[in-house]
């Protein structure tokens, strides 16, 4: 019997979890036994009152639970979002949602010592100096083109469709934290520069580590022969290794992203009523993310790279699947890699250095997405952005989407750099707080197709054969 080929898998697995997530949607409780842990501390007798009336009701959506306790008085936002997740009811879901934590954990696990050994190996076998520099430009350029033409496309259709003229302020939700989470773009980028790359390691903070790699791989060409071969064959053996690894962890991307998805599907308050409050914002964003990947992105595969869009996404649509089902350009780097090198063709010596760099500076979905929404926010409250201002936006953006974290929802928080730069309300990240996560999955596979096209573009103009 002929076995169902990987991307087939995650797909049925897609269907299934929204199917599972859909049949058992989340449920809000206030428990006895939860307004006693909120107030075992003996400090908050008057809260525990309050919760006393809304003990043992259940509630369909997390903004039904949060008017009743706007309702009984309670409304301090750090207060409510406590009680919202300590109240979080569904067995079903609790059931199968470890399988995609362990998955991405998994994933995460092999992140590091794969961009490591990928990246120190990839820039050895460069050779000179003058090779790591032409290979740096051109991606570097290829990142920064593509992202700028991205944001340039979400600036057409805002200024076309206007989504946030006449906009409903009330669906706004409560948001904190975020401006603190994100740091300058100067701060972003002398932190490039690690004091210790173990403590980086253990942040998970690409840029460093991918910095400390290339220093490490180029130095590795300027010591003496014997030595040069001992350690450039040990980092290709241990890439080779983690490989190995990598594809014992694909295996189980279905099962993962079944159980990711479901729990994803689930805890949405009513899809329908969201999509119809927020379909113009949602709408404008998913048409620029489209233009980008149908329209932008095959325009320069077939000019630049003499490859075939249609071939290179068949080719690498495990990855693809992978990014929309975990909205983490990051976790889905392992697969990315490995469906660019095996499928399409691109040597070791390219993906290595394009990739990883890629899934951590090269953001073009996040960059659309975060002048989409600053745009969005700025008609919503009735603000009028002048050319100049845009223009600003449009710069903070790019910058912005480089230090974005290949984490979810990253986008949401580099989004305060944005609106700060232009003195847009931070809180006007409530009115899009509710979609983000839904938005989320789509500009992240728009984030790891650009990668790969770059890696093929790269490859091209590198003179190497590919299968696309």
């Amino acid at each position: 019997m002929k076995k169902i080929a990987l991307h087939w898998q995650i797909l049925i697995a897609l269907i299934f979890a929204i199917l599972y997530g859909i049949i058992f949607n989340t449920n809000y409780v206030v428990t006895r036994e939860l307004s006693h842990k909120l107030t075992e501390s003996g400090q908050e007798v008057e809260l525990q009152q309050k919760l006393q009336q809304i003990e043992g009701k259940v509630y369909k959506t997390k903004t039904a639970l949060r008017e009743d306790l706007q309702k009984i008085g309670v409304s301090d936002a750090n207060k409510v979002q406590t009680i919202v997740a300590e109240s979080y009811s569904n067995k079903p879901i609790d059931w199968i949602s470890w399988l995609g934590t362990v998955f991405l954990r998994a994933l995460k696990m092999l992140i590091i010592p794969l961009v490591l050994s990928s990246l120190i190996s990839g820039v050895a076998n460069l050779g000179g100096g003058d090779n790591l520099g032409r290979l740096g430009l051109k991606t570097i350029s290829y990142y920064i083109f593509t992202s700028l033409i991205a944001i340039i496309t979400g600036l057409f259709f805002v200024n076309l469709i206007k989504p946030g003229v006449g906009a409903n302020t009330q669906f706004e939700e409560s948001v904190s934290g975020l401006a603190e989470k994100a740091d300058s773009i100067g701060q972003t980028l002398m932190e490039i520069v690690p004091t210790n790359i173990f403590q980086e390691m253990v942040n998970a903070n690409m840029l460093p580590i991918i910095f400390f790699s290339i220093l490490i791989g180029y130095f590795i060409n300027k010591i003496g022969d014997k030595q040069r071969i001992i350690l450039t064959d040990f980092f290709n053996s241990f890439f080779d290794l983690m490989m190995k690894v990598t594809m014992w962890v694909i295996r189980f991307t279905p099962i993962g992203i079944f159980g990711i998805v479901a729990k994803v599907v689930a805890d949405q308050d009513d899809l329908l009523g969201l999509v119809s409050s927020m379909g113009l914002y949602m709408g404008t964003v998913l048409i620029g993310l489209f233009v980008h990947a149908f329209v932008t992105l095959p325009l320069l595969l077939k000019f630049l790279g003499k490859a075939s869009a249609k071939k290179h996404y068949s080719s690498i649509t495990t990855p693809l699947l992978t990014a929309f089902s975990t909205s983490s350009s990051g976790a889905t780097l392992p697969l990315t890699m490995n469906a660019v090198e095996k499928k399409c063709g691109v040597s070791n010596r390219i993906s290595s250095f394009t990739l990883p760099l890629g899934a951590t500076i090269n953001m073009d979905g996040t960059a659309l997405y975060e002048f989409v929404a600053a745009m969005f926010i700025a008609q919503a409250y009735g603000f009028e952005m002048t050319f100049i201002q845009q223009i600003i936006m449009v710069a903070t953006a790019l910058l912005a989407s480089i230090g974005a974290a290949a984490i979810p929802m990253a986008g949401l928080v580099m989004l305060t750099v944005v609106l700060s730069s232009v003195g847009l309300p931070l809180e006007g990240i409530g009115l899009i707080l509710a979609v983000d996560r839904i938005l989320d999955m789509f500009r992240t596979t728009v984030n790891v197709l650009s990668d790969t096209c770059g890696a093929v573009i790269i490859a091209k103009s590198e003179g190497e054969v590919l299968k696309v």
